[in-house]
C-alpha cells in the first residue's frame, strides 16, 4: 500500500526538530523528549485485530536528524515494518535520508487490471489474495537558499512556525529539489511473477505553511517527475507526472467553543505520458502499485488503497478543521505521560476519478466521492488521525498518522 508508506514517511518528517505550534503555545510547555515509543491497537475488516508500536528518536548524530520505526502485526498474520533515517546534513544545503518498507497483507483485496477502472463494478469487492510489498529508497534533498533557509540557514527548514506573508518561494517558506532513487515490488500469490520497478523521482517542493503539523494559513506546492522501468537499462522506461497544491485559511475562533477554525483545500492531478508509447507491450506503463492511484489514506478516503488506478487522475479535497477549547487528553491516566498539546475535529469531502487519457472533460465526468469526519491529535511530535468516511461503494474506519495534506 503505497499510501501507507507515504503516511509513515510523512510522520517521520513531522517528528523532526520543530518550534512549538499555535496550540502548544497556549498551554504550559513540557520538556521535549529525545525519544518516545507508543504502542497502539486497532481493528479493521481488511487487517483484522492489529497490534503495533511506533518509536522516534530525535537528534541522533545531528540536531535535525531523526530515526523513526514502526512495526505492526495482525491476527491474519499480516505485518508491516518501516524504518527511516532522515535529514542527515552533508553540507549547508544538502540533506540525505533513507527509508525501508516491507509489508505482508494476507486476505487483502486488490483491484487488478480493469478492476481498477473508473467504470468498474461498484459492487465488486476486489481480488482477495496475499501480497508481499517492498519499497526501498534514498533521498538527496537540496535546500534552495530562499525564504526561511536564506534567513535561518539549515535549521530554517525545520521550523514549525513560519511567516508566510509572502507569496513567492524566493521570499517565504522552504523550497527544495530532491532526487530519490527507489526500488519497489509487489508479489501476489495469484501472479506468476513479482511485479517490480526501479526508478528515480525528481521533485520540486515549496512548503509555505505557517506550521508543518497543523497549518492554519499559507500553502504547500509539489511537482514530481518519476522515471522507472522493470529493470535497469530497459529501452522502454515509463514517466509519471504529479502536481499537488494545498491552501489553508484561518477563519478565527468561535467564542469559548473553538480556539481555531481553518478551511483547508487540496488539488491533485497526475498523468503518465508514456502510457501508450509501446506498440508491443505494456512495459512503458508503471506496474499497478506505482500507477496513478486514488483511494486510501490521502484521496477518496472511503475507498480501499489503490481502488482506482490508471494513466491519469484528478482529485479535490476540502476540510473544515477546528481546535476545541475543551481538551481532556492531559487528564487521562497513562495517556497523559505523552505530550498531547492539541486535538482537532475535522469534517471533509473528497471527489475525483482516474481515466485512460488526460482529458479535462473526462476527468470531471462520473467522479467518485467520499465524505467523513476525523479526530486528530499530536503525540510527541507525530500527528495521529482517526477518521471514518463513506462513499458510493463502502465506508471505512482508519487509524493512521499525519495530516492527509
Amino acid at each position: 500500500m503505497k499510501s501507507l508508506y507515504k503516511s509513515l514517511l510523512a510522520a517521520t518528517l513531522c517528528s523532526t526538530l520543530c518550534l512549538p505550534s499555535y496550540a502548544e503555545e497556549q498551554k504550559e510547555p513540557r520538556e521535549p523528549k529525545d525519544s518516545a515509543f507508543v504502542p497502539f491497537y486497532f481493528s479493521t475488516e481488511t487487517l483484522g485485530n492489529s497490534f503495533g508500536v511506533a518509536g522516534v528518536m530525535k537528534g541522533v548524530g545531528q540536531p535535525q536528524a531523526v530515526l523513526f520505526g514502526m512495526g505492526l502485526y495482525t491476527d491474519k498474520d499480516s505485518y508491516v515494518g518501516f524504518l527511516s533515517a532522515l535529514n542527515y546534513a552533508v553540507s549547508d544545503n544538502w540533506l540525505v535520508s533513507s527509508q525501508l518498507y516491507q509489508a505482508q497483507f494476507n486476505e487483502n483485496p486488490y483491484y487488478l487490471g480493469d478492476q481498477g477502472n473508473n467504470d468498474s463494478d461498484p459492487l465488486f469487492q476486489g481480488t482477495v489474495t496475499n501480497g508481499l510489498e517492498n519499497r526501498y529508497e534514498a533521498t538527496f534533498r537540496y535546500l534552495l537558499p530562499w525564504g526561511s533557509v536564506r534567513d535561518n540557514g539549515l535549521l530554517g527548514a525545520f521550523q514549525a512556525n513560519r511567516d508566510v506573508s509572502f507569496a513567492s518561494p524566493v521570499d517565504s517558506g522552504v523550497s527544495s529539489i530532491s532526487f530519490t532513487p527507489f526500488y519497489s515490488s509487489r508479489d501476489l500469490d495469484i501472479d506468476d511473477e513479482r511485479k517490480q520497478t526501479t526508478g528515480l523521482e525528481i521533485a520540486f517542493d515549496w512548503d509555505n505553511r505557517d506550521n508543518s503539523r497543523n497549518p492554519t494559513t499559507g500553502s504547500h506546492t509539489r511537482f514530481d517527475l518519476t522515471f522507472g522501468s522493470e529493470t535497469l537499462g530497459t529501452l522502454e522506461p515509463w514517466l509519471k507526472l504529479e502536481f499537488q497544491n494545498s491552501h489553508y485559511f484561518d477563519i478565527g475562533s468561535l467564542g469559548n467553543i473553538f480556539d481555531k477554525q481553518v478551511l483547508a483545500f487540496d488539488f491533485y492531478t497526475a498523468d503518465t505520458p508514456t502510457w501508450n508509447a509501446s506498440y508491443t507491450s505494456d512495459r512503458a506503463r508503471p506496474p499497478e502499485h506505482e500507477q496513478v492511484r486514488l483511494g486510501g489514506l490521502y484521496r477518496l478516503r472511503s475507498y480501499t488503497g489503490g481502488r482506482y488506478h490508471g494513466r491519469s487522475a484528478i482529485h479535490y479535497s476540502a476540510e473544515y478543521r477546528v481546535l476545541p477549547d475543551w481538551q481532556p487528553l492531559d487528564d487521562i491516566p497513562i495517556i497523559n505521560y505523552y505530550d498531547l498539546p492539541w486535538w482537532q475535529w475535522v469534517v471533509f469531502a473528497d471527489v475525483g476519478r482516474v481515466a485512460e487519457e488526460y482529458d479535462i472533460k473526462t476527468l470531471h465526468t462520473d467522479m467518485k466521492w467520499s465524505i467523513g469526519g476525523a479526530v486528530r491529535f499530536q503525540v510527541e511530535g507525530i500527528v495521529v488521525r482517526t477518521e471514518i468516511s463513506r462513499g458510493e461503494e463502502e465506508g471505512l474506519f482508519r487509524v493512521m498518522i499525519n495530516q492527509p495534506f
